[in-house]
Formats: structure tokens, sequence, C-alpha cells
């Protein structure tokens, strides 16, 4: 009698995506048998989201919104982020709030270029426009209490992005692959065909000028999302002032404490980047307690000691990542 035996498997191929989107650039690897995700079809799923989130696409929903007296019919998109961006609203105690547009504009961190920073008056003028309690999902619709109230979601577009482009990935039925846009990225699985964990590695910023040096830590991840926001890249410089492009809603300046930059790692890729800007603002106590709080979030800290020397700290949980 003859057995017909089952062909084995196809051995699973890197496959390489490059491109670039949201004014920086992306890097998608995966593990496939063949290529089932192209270029094309992540260029389609960016223009999707840029019609929908991008500040910088005129015409786009979010533009829309900040232009209109009352709101918009929300898309997919626009509800998901929203809906998210109003959860870590709350849970970070208003320290997130998408509604500081205005604010970023006014500091120069907009569309268009401002040559001096805002006066005291200027910023008092623009508060009462501020505030996520004046933003309402109401079925399909986004709408605003106040007609200057204007959104910002770049704090968080970028991770819900990158998850968007890993379902993309997911709904190929593929497995092991990492998606990286502008620095936020997401990993699941092995790289193939070694078997090898995925390891990601954290810049730390030169302790003399506060610029990015080696790599300072290597972390193992099976599964997740891992973002990183700092100060020390993104900045505009005021004569001897330097104004970080982190805005406090509650006060209408950038946030300006001991915090150099964290890295967070979550489920997605959403959630650390929702949280990632809050924990900066929130100070290094604060935000070590707010973590204790929050055991799916695992972060690595990067600060300023009152005497300038630059020092880390991390999770408990972010230890057990670390590749030695």
């Amino acid at each position: 009698m003859l057995w017909l035996l089952p062909a084995a498997p196809a051995p699973l191929r890197a496959f390489h995506l490059n491109g670039y989107a949201q004014g920086t650039t992306y890097a998608i690897t995966y593990y496939a048998t063949d290529s089932l995700v192209t270029t094309d079809d992540v260029t389609r799923q960016l223009a999707e989201i840029d019609a929908s989130l991008s500040l910088y696409k005129p015409g786009s929903l979010i533009n829309q919104f900040n232009q209109s007296r009352r709101g918009v019919v929300a898309d997919r998109h626009l509800r998901t982020v929203v809906r998210k961006a109003l959860q870590v609203y709350q849970d970070t105690d208003g320290l997130f709030d998408a509604t500081v547009e205005p604010l970023v504009r006014a500091w120069g961190f907009g569309t268009e270029h401002i040559a001096a920073p805002p006066t005291p008056a200027a910023i008092q003028a623009i508060l009462p426009q501020v505030g996520s309690d004046k933003l309402h999902l109401r079925g399909d619709s986004l709408v605003k209490d106040r007609p200057g109230v204007r959104i910002d979601l770049n704090g968080i577009a970028q991770g819900y992005t990158v998850d968007v482009l890993a379902m993309l990935l997911e709904s190929k039925r593929i497995r092991n692959y990492l998606v990286e846009l502008g620095g936020e990225i997401r990993v699941r699985g092995r790289k193939w065909p070694s078997g090898e964990p995925m390891r990601i590695g954290i810049e730390r910023p030169d302790s003399s000028d506060l610029h990015p040096a080696d790599m300072q830590q290597v972390i193992q991840v099976n599964a997740g999302g891992i973002t990183t926001s700092g100060n020390y890249r993104k900045f505009k410089q005021w004569g001897a002032t330097k104004s970080a492009h982190l805005m406090d809603p509650k006060t209408g300046y950038p946030f300006n404490n001991e915090m150099i930059s964290i890295t967070v790692v979550a489920p997605d890729a959403f959630t650390a980047d929702a949280y990632d800007n809050a924990l900066m603002g929130m100070g290094l106590t604060k935000a070590l307690a707010f973590l204790r709080r929050h055991p799916d979030l695992q972060a690595y800290v990067i600060y300023q000691r009152p005497n300038g020397a630059i020092a880390d700290t991390t999770t408990q949980g972010f230890q057990r990542l670390i590749f030695h």
C-alpha cells in the first residue's frame, strides 16, 4: 500500500517594504511563504489614514473638523483615534489632550513658521479653547462645544497607523513581523529562518548635549507596541531659550521637567503612543507611580538629575525585556 505523505510546509522568507509617510519613513519586515503584502497595499492604507488624520493634507477630515464651527461626520479612523484620546485624557487627568492644536501652532510646531514665541496674553487667549471636555463623539459625528476648538492627533496617530499596518499583515495570516513608522514599532513573532526573537534597540541621549548617542538598551519583545517620546529631538530655539514640542494643556507652556525621554512597551503601538507624551509631562515621580498602577505599560525612562547628570530607570516588567 502507498501512503501519501503531507507536503512539507514552504519555508518562511523575509520580505522588506520601505517608504515615506506622515513626514517620516516606514520600514516593514515580515516573514511569509510569498509576497502577500506589497508596497502598493501599504501606500493605499497610509493614504486612507492621511485623508482622515493628517493636519498636513488639505481637505483631510481632521482639517475639516478644525475649520468647522460645530463638527463633522467622522470616519472609522477619526472615531477610533478620538475615542482613545478621550480615554487617555481621562486616565491622565488631562495631561494628554488632543485639543492642544492652537498651542502647538502658537509655539511654532504646527504647519506654518512662527518667528517668536507667544506672549503670556496670547496664551491666556488660547486656553479657553483647550480641553477635551469640549470634544464629544455623538453617534458617527465628532462635535465641539466651541468654534475655536481644534485637534492635533499627531501624538497618537503614528502608533495607530503602525497598528493598522500590523492588522493589514495579520489579515493575510502573517504572524511574524516588525512594523516601524517614525520610530514607533509593532512587533510579533520571530525572525526566520533563524527563529531568533525580535530585538529592538533604544538610543540614549549623550549627557553633554542631549543628542542621541549609541544604543543604550536592547529589548526582546515577543508581541506588542514600542514607542518613544523625547524632548531632545524636536524643539524651538528662541534666543537662549529652548522650547520643547510637548505642550502642557493646563498652562499653555511646553512641559519643563527632568524627563528627557521615555520608551513605553504596551500590548499595541496605539496604546504605547497614547501614553508616552503624558508620561513625559508627569515628571519622574508621578510617571513611575502611574506606571505602577498600569501594569500593562512598561517603560524605560531617561532623565536629568538636579546636578545635570543623565540617569535612567525602568519598570520591573521592562527589566525582564532587556536582552543581555
